[in-house]
């Protein structure tokens, strides 16, 4: 597994929440699920119909993330409001453009072309709702794709791996393994940081002993949502 080199960029924001004892897991995406399972963490996945489109108030990526982040987590705690709820979004910027999932093969191939022997930026902003109150923060990690070939991305598209993922693919994903090396958190870039994660736990009342592997020690900036 890749090494970190150095630390990833984070802020959180957020009010005091109650602590409950229920989890919900707004987000479809099985790889959260399995990341929240592997520090034992069992959530309800239910995923909602959250439109992902930019709005004219989401000034910057990280903004942008963070809203959706926030809006799946309170759209869930409509149907769970004695739950504790965790949303999660993740989003690749290159050039300053926004890349999420890949409508076609078509386009998750031109996307690989693109992201091929350069670093860009992932992002995966976090929310964390509770009945009294939330949490919200974000993680950043620089990718260094490493050269790929045109026959191996041909055959990542070929097998519909790419299609549900931001960017258009899973640093986990194998024989691919498209990044040469990182700095930051790993399972930002998976799409859950654990890291950041089970700091909006402690803040709304509810620590978790875990750490996160492959995670350089963060710089945290942290302040009260209003």
């Amino acid at each position: 597994m890749i090494e970190p080199s150095t630390p990833s960029n984070r802020h959180l924001f957020g009010v005091a929440t109650a602590n409950t004892s229920r989890l919900v897991l707004a987000s479809g995406s099985p790889r959260r699920a399995e990341i929240l399972s592997s520090v034992g963490l069992i959530a309800d996945v239910r995923p909602t119909e959250t439109p992902e489109h930019r709005l004219p108030g989401d000034g910057s990526p990280e903004e942008w993330s963070q809203r959706l982040a926030s809006e799946k987590a309170a759209n869930a705690a409509l149907e769970s409001p004695h739950a504790m709820i965790l949303g999660a979004d993740t989003i690749v910027v290159i050039d300053g453009e926004v890349l999420g999932k890949p409508s076609s093969p078509e386009e998750a191939e031109a996307t690989l072309h693109r992201l091929s022997n350069r670093s860009h930026h992932v992002i995966t902003a976090v929310a964390l709702d509770g009945v009294a109150g939330s949490y919200s923060g974000w993680s950043s990690t620089d990718v260094w794709i490493r050269d790929l070939e045109d026959r191996e991305i041909a055959e990542y598209v070929a097998s519909g791996l790419c299609l549900d993922k931001a960017g258009s693919y899973g640093i986990q994903d194998r024989p691919f393994e498209p990044a040469e090396r990182i700095s930051g958190c790993y399972l930002n870039v998976v799409g859950l940081p654990v890291c950041l994660t089970a700091e909006l736990f402690a803040l709304a009342g509810r620590p978790l002993d875990v750490e996160c592997d492959n995670c350089s020690e963060p710089d945290n900036t942290i302040s009260e949502r209003p």
